[in-house]
């Protein structure tokens, strides 16, 4: 049994509805045979669990998957004078010795 459904459990919405001719019916079939207007609340009420439900799912997993693509923490930067990448920290480029600005 999914587990939505064991919370839930066999809650049946859609057999809920409001006949417009102020006659009352046992079930919506009942009242479509005698022709009357019907305005069935149940089934809206069931879509609106089912979305809830599939969006909450939905929301979870692309969670956990944004949670795999996490961007890694810059630790380099360019120079510019000969462009190749050396660490932050660095105040001179290893490569054209240059000294480097502060702000990389």
């Amino acid at each position: 049994m999914p587990l939505a459904g064991g919370i839930i459990g066999d809650i049946d919405l859609s057999n809920l509805f409001i006949s417009l001719d102020g006659n009352r019916y046992a079930t919506i079939t009942q009242a479509k045979d005698a022709g009357a207007a019907t305005l069935n609340y149940g089934l809206f009420l069931n879509t609106i669990i089912q979305f809830t439900i599939i969006s909450f799912s939905l929301f979870l997993i692309i969670k956990q998957i944004n949670r795999f693509r996490r961007e890694k923490p810059i630790t380099t930067k360019r120079c510019e004078y000969c462009f190749t990448d050396i660490s932050l920290e660095a105040t001179r480029c290893p490569n054209c010795t240059s000294i480097l600005d502060e702000v990389g």
